[in-house]
């Protein structure tokens, strides 16, 4: 059920319609943020932004390369010896968040400016106050079982994929950052209603017309 009593939000926020898509790997935030998308939200994936980041030229390629010159294959970073590194290792990870957050946190404020009026909705694998105070933190959650099927549908690796989960916050941490949840546990039919259940209570909160 959603969660509305919280107070982790400000007025201000709330008037400039701010909202954080979270939730853990396999969570499914990816279709959530695609049925609010058709609901008329501005929706900024923190992950494509991250991957930006990390291309030759990129804001953090030169500081990342240089930390993890394994990673190097014919002059770019290869992402997937990279989540092996970091994910097998928080220092590692720790270490990677702190050359790159600072860049994909400025991607995410230069499209929140030009997003205008609408409602934005910025999807991110943090339950951290990633972009600061104020932003209303709606939690996508599924059974950790439901999860790691999705992840090996996909065509992960089970060992990548368990790494990844236990690198991120427990299901139980997840749900208590939350302002909102919304249950991810049954079909695309389900969650189609749990969202619309979520776009009824930002109509409350953000007063979205």
């Amino acid at each position: 059920s959603g969660l509305g009593t919280s107070s982790g939000y400000s007025r201000t926020s709330m008037e400039r319609k701010h909202v954080l898509l979270a939730g853990g790997i396999g969570s499914g935030k990816s279709e959530v943020g695609r049925m609010l998308l058709r609901r008329g939200c501005y929706v900024i994936d923190a992950d494509e932004i991250g991957h930006e980041v990390l291309e030759p030229g990129g804001e953090a390629f030169e500081r990342v390369a240089a930390a993890f010159p394994d990673t190097l294959v014919d002059g770019t970073i290869d992402r997937g010896l990279l989540a092996r590194d970091v994910f097998a290792d928080p220092t590692r990870l720790r270490l990677l968040e702190s050359l790159t957050h600072p860049a994909i946190r400025a991607g995410i404020r230069r499209d929140v400016e030009a997003c205008g009026e609408r409602v934005v909705v910025v999807e991110v694998p943090l339950i951290s106050d990633f972009l600061g105070d104020g932003w209303m933190r709606v939690v996508v959650d599924a059974p950790t079982g439901r999860r790691l099927q999705r992840l090996l549908d996909r065509g992960l690796d089970l060992e990548d994929v368990r790494r990844r989960i236990d690198a991120q916050p427990s299901r139980r941490q997840w749900r208590d950052a939350a302002d909102f949840l919304v249950d991810n546990s049954g079909d695309l039919a389900d969650l189609e209603r749990e969202v619309e259940r979520l776009w009824s209570w930002l109509n409350d909160q953000c007063h979205v017309h």
